[in-house]
């Protein structure tokens, strides 16, 4: 899907559900990981992510505009367009729209450089930083850390 493409169906989204005309710019993000979209409060325009404009996840691409078109016309309305407020939370169950972004697996899992052992009840630490195994003991039975392996 193109920009052009995301700029109409957003504008059709606006009409349809909210009734209310969606009078600025869509733009596609590829740097966005965990969210699905973002609303800027500046300049009014919407932020995609580009992994949920691929054809295997379009599926969600129509609940994650539903959910910044709720903080656009909201923020604009003066009303409340935070996650937190109420008038979001109605306004977002009315038209359908997600509440959370899809995992699509595009998650960072973190890279953890030590392991440290328990030597009493075997319990593993992965860490990022070393730690003064002197000062520190096993959370769980006190025993002393040792360790094992750097990667």
């Amino acid at each position: 899907m193109r920009q052009e493409e995301l700029q109409k169906l957003t504008e059709q989204i606006s009409r349809d559900y909210f009734h209310r005309p969606f009078l600025h710019m869509v733009k596609i993000n590829h740097r966005m990981r965990t969210t699905g979209g973002r609303y800027h409060l500046d300049d009014h325009h919407i932020e995609i992510n580009a992994h949920f404009l691929e054809a295997k996840n379009q599926k969600y691409l129509v609940g994650i505009i539903k959910h910044e078109l709720c903080h656009y016309h909201l923020h604009l309305m003066g009303l409340g367009y935070q996650h937190k407020d109420r008038d979001f939370k109605i306004l977002l169950n009315r038209v359908g729209g997600s509440r959370y972004a899809p995992d699509i697996g595009l998650r960072r899992r973190k890279k953890y450089k030590y392991l440290y052992v328990c030597e009493n009840c075997r319990l593993k630490y992965p860490r990022m930083r070393r730690i003064n195994t002197i000062r520190y003991r096993c959370g769980k039975c006190k025993g002393r850390l040792r360790l094992a392996r750097t990667f």
